[in-house]
């Protein structure tokens, strides 16, 4: 069974990442993390360097925000998103694909319930902000739909072909967001019922969508977002503009603060949930523990949620079952289970 896809300067660039990143992981050996009896793969060994964020050297930084040196069969659970989704679309039928923009990748899938007047969820995709598209991850929807939610994955432009700049690809996420609550009601949504997910760099965008000043920007309520599950997630980009992923995105101050969802929780409207699985680089596991400890110290309602025994890729699998860590904690969310 063969994906059918166009070969796309991101594509390319996927196939770089991972062959460096493949190579990484095979060559790195198991360490044994502190309190853990588990082995993981980490950063191979090496004499330390010259420490530039917190305890990393260069290679260490740059590791911790590579998932294939920690995860080291990511590849073969992403293949699993692409079988899996196409399994989902033989169950729940092919979804609606709608245009919420004006270049032509600014589409949306739009899987439906039998509802009426049901509240969404919009998914982010992650993947190094690089790669994948919406179609990967409609094995996500059969959990909503059959739970009464609509939902909705989005595609969006890769950082690459955004000559380097996250803003671009924020905006077509916040526009995406905005076609939704305009035009819920044609398929049946509830336009104050919208909720946004994503896992790592979806993540990301998901965390600035709900940092957004939606009134003042947009012109749309300023909660039009009731909630979101972020997974595994990046919240501050120091760190992130110090390690490798500045080979492909072009850093500067005006866009790490714009980006940084973190310097921005005065403008967070609704409750969160943030989760990530302690097989995770250190990194992502810091970033997510001290974005939800910052949500917390500024009085906003958020639930930290840590998944044991699960690496980057497997803690988004969960968002796809109703007894998963983060499909259980969704459909809590949008108000369909108790828990």
């Amino acid at each position: 069974m063969q994906r059918k896809t166009q070969t796309t300067t991101s594509e390319l660039t996927r196939r770089g990442v991972l062959s460096v990143a493949i190579g990484t992981a095979a060559a790195a050996p198991a360490i044994a993390a502190e309190g853990n009896p588990a082995c993981r793969i980490g950063p191979a060994p090496h004499a330390k360097g010259p420490r530039v964020f917190l305890d990393y050297d260069q290679i260490e930084l740059d590791a911790a925000y590579e998932q294939r040196a920690y995860a080291p069969l990511g590849d073969q659970i992403t293949e699993r998103f692409i079988t899996d989704s196409e399994e989902a679309r033989r169950r729940l039928g092919n979804p609606q694909r709608a245009v919420y923009g004006p270049s032509e990748i600014e589409k949306l899938d739009i899987f439906r319930t039998s509802r009426a007047n049901a509240p969404v969820m919009v998914f982010v995709h992650g993947g190094a902000w690089l790669r994948n598209q919406a179609g990967d991850f409609h094995y996500i929807a059969e959990n909503f739909v059959k739970a009464g939610a609509h939902f909705i994955a989005l595609d969006f432009i890769p950082v690459d072909r955004a000559n380097g700049d996250l803003r671009v690809m924020a905006d077509q996420v916040r526009r995406a967001v905005v076609w939704v609550y305009r035009n819920a009601a044609s398929f049946g949504g509830d336009p104050s019922a919208i909720y946004i997910s994503g896992q790592s760099s979806g993540a990301h965008l998901a965390g600035v969508a709900l940092i957004t000043d939606w009134a003042k920007e947009y012109g749309v309520p300023a909660d039009v977002l009731k909630g979101g599950v972020l997974q595994s997630g990046m919240y501050e980009m120091k760190p992130v503009r110090l390690s490798s992923r500045s080979s492909y995105i072009k850093f500067d101050d005006a866009m790490g603060e714009a980006m940084s969802s973190q310097r921005h929780i005065v403008n967070l409207r609704a409750p969160i949930v943030v989760m990530y699985g302690t097989n995770e680089t250190p990194e992502f596991q810091r970033q997510n523990r001290e974005f939800a400890a910052a949500v917390k110290a500024a009085g906003k309602p958020v639930t930290l949620t840590v998944l044991p025994n699960h690496n980057h890729y497997e803690v988004q699998q969960t968002l796809a079952s109703p007894y998963g860590w983060g499909g259980r904690a969704a459909l809590a969310l949008m108000g369909l289970i108790k828990t």
